[in-house]
């Protein structure tokens, strides 16, 4: 057989791959075989560029994965809510990670109005959505902003879709420790960014503003970049009457 049909070479890498693993770690292997305890479960996109273990820097093990076109929570799933079922009943993760990504081929796809058999039904939630807020997105003039808004309000609407499920709410119901995130992430500068919202209980998920709210009212995507500037910022005292470096030499200001 040729090489294009056995792709004798990938089977090469992953013997490169598992042999730089050991020599970095001669325990790994061992530690990957001893049963699976994460602590996070990811729904994602299929993108080939945006890997869950790679984003966050985890090794595997460290975090349980679904992906899916455009990261959208099916409620009549059974592939999605087998993998959240087992994760939160089974592995007790304590956070569920939904995250998109900035220029999603999904969400594009959503919103051309195209009509195949199945990608456009997997992706009808986010088109529907979509026709009906369409004036509010069409009025970004950017082609790129308009894609990336949405994107932002595709994650925002899955995790309301996760929280209402039985699955988490039953979680919740019996105290399990169990929180859903809503993240995105920028390909062109490989950081996360928070969108929120963070919710914790039924009652936090009842209290959240409506999607349709959310289209109106968007939320800034803050990476942890962000959120460091703005602490550091916020721990300077601004009011302190700390003389300026050249008032201690002497020198004379103008009036």
């Amino acid at each position: 057989m040729t090489m294009s049909a056995t792709l004798d070479h990938l089977f090469d890498q992953n013997v490169a791959w598992a042999s730089q693993k050991t020599k970095d770690d001669p325990q790994y292997f061992r530690r990957m075989a001893e049963q699976q305890a994460p602590r996070y479960l990811w729904i994602g996109c299929s993108d080939s560029r945006v890997t869950a273990n790679d984003v966050l820097g985890l090794d595997p093990g460290e975090i349980f994965v679904h992906r899916n076109i455009a990261n959208v929570v099916h409620t009549s799933d059974m592939n999605i809510l087998s993998v959240l079922e087992f994760a939160v009943d089974q592995l007790k993760i304590e956070h569920v990670i939904v995250c998109g990504h900035y220029g999603c081929s999904g969400i594009n796809r959503a919103i051309a109005g195209e009509h195949s058999a199945m990608l456009d039904n997997w992706l009808l939630p986010v088109s529907m959505f979509y026709r009906k807020h369409r004036a509010t997105f069409d009025a970004i003039a950017d082609d790129v902003e308009r894609v990336n808004r949405i994107c932002e309000v595709n994650v925002e609407m899955q995790v309301r879709r996760l929280a209402a499920t039985p699955i988490v709410e039953n979680a919740w119901m019996r105290g399990q420790p169990l929180h859903v995130h809503g993240w995105i992430y920028a390909i062109h500068d490989g950081l996360l960014r928070d969108l929120g919202p963070h919710v914790s209980s039924i009652a936090e998920r009842d209290r959240l503003p409506s999607i349709d709210q959310m289209v109106l009212q968007p939320t800034e995507a803050e990476s942890a970049m962000r959120r460091q500037a703005i602490a550091a910022f916020a721990a300077i005292d601004v009011t302190d009457p700390q003389p300026h470096a050249c008032c201690t030499s002497g020198c004379i200001h103008n009036s």
